[in-house]
């Protein structure tokens, strides 16, 4: 019976090892939550941290709050962190935190990576454009769908993204938000 309990022991150990941490981050447009592997930030959004704990169950992955997850396996946490506060303070123009777009379906980590490529910082782009560049010309709706499913908000910048008549228009943490990010970059 011992073996079994030091195997099982070692299988949870694994598991937390494995494991997602989830955290939250408060900033200047909103409450962000953050998910991270030791290895790289699989998501900085706006979704409240027990919607983004039952995303990531319904995918098998294992959550762990950050007040549990022990001070050794927080860096890519730490580090996301101190990249958005410089980001939103305007002294930090890009990201170079590990990430890991696997949240997103292929047709949104397509649309997503092709705007963090495509639209450079202070730089805007509308939804059609954005859909002609990743070779879907017309489908500017999907497009934007697509962006809204972006599972790492600001660090890949889909709020650059805006209407055909230059209007804000549809992000996650809300037009306000948006607003912020553009005029942060305009400025930088």
């Amino acid at each position: 019976m011992r073996n079994v309990i030091e195997t099982s022991s070692r299988s949870a150990a694994n598991e937390a090892a494995d494991a997602v941490i989830v955290a939250e981050h408060h900033t200047p447009i909103g409450r962000l939550a953050l998910a991270a592997t030791d290895e790289a930030l699989l998501y900085c959004g706006f979704f409240p941290p027990d919607a983004v704990r039952q995303r990531l169950a319904a995918g098998a992955r294992d959550c762990v709050d950050e007040s549990a997850a022990g001070p050794g396996r927080l860096g890519v946490i730490q580090e996301a962190r101190g990249q958005l506060d410089a980001f939103l303070a305007g002294k930090r123009r890009s990201f170079s935190v590990p990430v890991d777009p696997s949240l997103a379906t292929p047709f949104s980590k397509e649309v997503v990576l092709a705007v963090a490529e495509q639209v450079p910082y202070g730089g805007t782009a509308t939804y059609g454009e954005l859909a002609a560049a990743v070779h879907r010309p017309g489908s500017a709706r999907a497009v934007g769908k697509a962006l809204g499913a972006n599972p790492l908000c600001v660090v890949l910048p889909c709020h650059r993204i805006v209407g055909a008549s230059g209007r804000l228009t549809g992000y996650a943490g809300g037009v306000a938000a948006k607003r912020f990010l553009l005029d942060l970059e305009c400025r930088g």
